[in-house]
């Protein structure tokens, strides 16, 4: 059986994206984030690890919604968890309510009981979409940002521990680290391909100013960065401490070292996502991190009757 196609507005078409769309599709997604954050936030390397995802076929599990002139408009994919962009000029035109109705229609096709969307809290009129939908709050993700107008101070590390910038090799050994790190609260390990889809084969990856942690010759700890072009801004995209070296300052340590190179690089501030999941804003904050924006993680069970929203 064919996938469902959304049902749209006059004026719209859509069809599966291929990889040819990435730089349209990050195009729109970056017009999102303007009108939402006034700053662009992600790269196309975000949206090429989006249609990697173990599990989602592009063919059927994304959708691209083109104007009459053949433009973007919106966009969405989904595999366990979804997403929906509707371009700041397209809005209000009924394409959020058609995609979701696209998400949900397509998630029960593969059995899926629950799907989740992940929106910004400064985006009221999606927030309220999606709970004129059924979607209930399952958790909050924040953005933390430090300022770095003078050269932040590092700490001296813990007896025995030694720190470097990531090199190549470092790879399998950064994926253990992390996996083992995340396995508290996350629902799957990832496999060392897709992980570094995510990571370190990304274009943005910023080896340099990524920071490893050492002790006895094997790796304790890791902070993994990006450098997202036209963001001025340094990103951390991933923080783990093995368990076993929890306590001793070395979260702390490696942010330090992080934020430095960053510094030395030029960029003026340096921004991470967390999640209430991993329990890690109070860490982050004792750094000396400000949260700069939330989102809400919202479910809607797909056994359960709710009422339509409206078109946006």
């Amino acid at each position: 059986m064919l996938p469902t196609a959304p049902s749209l507005p006059p004026g719209y078409r859509s069809r599966p994206v291929n990889a040819h769309d990435i730089p349209a599709i990050h195009a729109l997604v970056a017009a999102c984030e303007r009108e939402v954050h006034g700053r662009v936030q992600s790269d196309a390397g975000a949206i090429a690890a989006d249609l990697s995802r173990p599990g989602l076929v592009p063919e059927s599990d994304t959708v691209l919604v083109l104007d009459r002139a053949g433009s973007p408009a919106a966009w969405a994919w989904v595999d366990r968890r979804s997403e929906v962009d509707v371009h700041p000029g397209h809005r209000d035109r009924g394409l959020g309510a058609a995609l979701l109705g696209w998400v949900e229609s397509r998630a029960r096709e593969t059995g899926s009981d629950g799907i989740v969307q992940t929106v910004p809290e400064a985006d009221t009129a999606a927030v309220a979409l999606l709970r004129s939908r059924g979607y209930r709050p399952l958790a909050t993700a924040w953005q933390l940002e430090f300022p770095m107008p003078v050269e932040p101070a590092v700490p001296e590390p813990p007896t025995g521990v030694t720190v470097r910038p990531f090199r190549v090799g470092d790879g399998p050994a950064a994926h253990a680290l992390v996996q083992d790190a995340f396995d508290e609260w996350q629902q799957r390990r990832q496999a060392y391909e897709e992980w570094a889809t995510h990571t370190i084969d990304r274009p943005a990856f910023a080896p340099t100013q990524s920071t490893l942690a050492f002790s006895g010759g094997q790796l304790v700890g890791a902070a993994l960065a990006l450098d997202v072009p036209g963001s001025g801004e340094g990103y951390v995209e991933q923080v783990a401490v093995r368990i076993d070296h929890r306590g001793r300052g070395l979260a702390r340590l490696l942010l330090c070292h992080t934020f430095r190179a960053f510094h030395r690089a030029s960029r003026s501030s340096c921004v991470l996502w967390t999640h209430s999941d991993t329990g890690a804003l109070d860490l982050y904050l004792r750094v000396g991190m400000t949260v700069r924006q939330s989102s809400m993680v919202l479910r809607r069970d797909l056994h359960a009757r709710s009422d339509r929203g409206h078109a946006r």
